[in-house]
């Protein structure tokens, strides 16, 4: 077994950590304002849609055994194609993590460092990105998969330990603002499963590559289970959330749990695993796309590269003036950023390769008859 590449459960986190760091900031906030009442009918019918989509894209990549989807784009169309679409996803995975750091900072300012310049607070974030970026791959991966499972934890508990303030009446309408706005407009909560993104780079990095289905189905199941999970919380507890521009709303819904008078303010808890979750997201981020640069640039030495991407995630993380603007990049932006590359073009991408190969199987088979 080759300890440097990824297991089943190191690759179902990995995707996992994606939605669940997005998760603890606005995410869920936005499925409520997009669906409102209906948001819960909604994740059940994105999900299915989603589950399905997952597996169309396991369909296409089992055609390129061992590639990923920067590799089958120069098969389809050579290195040109390969640069765009590498530059394309270094691009989008470097400014979403960059404005979700920069959300998670801004949190933490107003709970616990008001006076505090925000800059400061990424530079810490961005000096252990750095650190965590000069282990190997396999470290970060490791580390990864013994944190998630806390947070996941951490999420189910909120949602059991906060069922006797629920108002089960919060989900009526069952429809919301109507059938167009849930199954509809609505689709645009597709935007949520935005961890399938890395579906596309897995295939080298496993140690079992058949077993690609599984790591598929399984993390795109956990992920429509716990948005569920997190959505039904703020649904049956906050009606307020709907239009409120709260930064972090799990974070309010963890100062509402007591058990007694020796087991209260557990939001503490929560935010030290949240923070630990957003820096391994943080470092899976910049390594993924630090990986993505050296292929398109034929670069070998990365330890070059960790400060200069270390630098670019700080210099977009600050570029933004105030918490309004990076949070319209959250609502107005990201969801659609995901659907044009993650679902449009990435699988355009991958349905062009497959009918490409067919029809040079086919020309083969035509000059060999002849």
């Amino acid at each position: 077994m080759n300890t440097s590449k990824l297991n089943t459960i190191d690759a179902i986190m990995l995707i996992l950590t994606i939605v669940v760091t997005h998760t603890i900031l606005s995410l869920p906030r936005n499925i409520l304002l997009v669906t409102k009442s209906a948001s819960i009918i909604n994740l059940i019918y994105v999900s299915i849609i989603t589950i399905l989509i997952a597996y169309l894209i396991f369909r296409l990549m089992k055609n390129f055994s061992g590639l990923d989807l920067v590799d089958i784009s120069e098969y389809l169309g050579g290195k040109k194609l390969k640069t765009i679409m590498g530059i394309i996803y270094i691009v989008y995975f470097l400014i979403s993590s960059s404005i979700l750091l920069r959300n998670f900072c801004e949190s933490l300012k107003i709970i616990y460092y008001p006076i505090t310049q925000i800059k400061f607070i990424i530079l810490l974030f961005i000096v252990a990105l750095c650190m965590a970026n000069r282990l190997d791959f396999s470290a970060t991966i490791k580390t990864n998969s013994l944190i998630l499972p806390f947070v996941l934890a951490s999420m189910i508990f909120l949602f059991f330990a906060n069922m006797n303030k629920f108002v089960p009446e919060r989900i009526f309408p069952i429809l919301g603002d109507g059938v167009f706005n849930t199954f509809g407009w609505g689709l645009i909560n597709i935007a949520s499963f935005g961890g399938i993104s890395y579906l596309y780079f897995l295939p080298p990095l496993l140690n079992e590559p058949q077993k690609m289905k599984k790591i598929s189905l399984i993390s795109m199941g956990i992920t429509a289970i716990y948005l569920i999970l997190c959505v039904s919380t703020l649904l049956f507890m906050f009606s307020f959330f709907l239009d409120t521009n709260e930064i972090t709303p799990l974070y309010n819904a963890t100062r509402y749990i007591e058990f007694g008078n020796f087991f209260q303010r557990l939001e503490s808890i929560f935010l030290l695993f949240w923070i630990l979750a957003v820096a391994c997201y943080m470092s899976i981020v910049s390594k993924f796309s630090m990986k993505i640069f050296q292929k398109i640039t034929k670069i070998e030495n990365k330890k070059e590269l960790i400060d200069i991407f270390g630098f670019l995630i700080f210099a977009i993380s600050i570029t933004p003036k105030n918490f309004a603007i990076s949070e319209k990049y959250e609502t107005e932006i990201y969801p659609y950023l995901v659907i044009g590359i993650v679902f449009v073009l990435s699988i355009s991408i991958l349905i062009l390769a497959n009918l490409y190969k067919r029809r040079k199987k086919s020309v083969q088979k035509e000059e060999q008859h002849v």
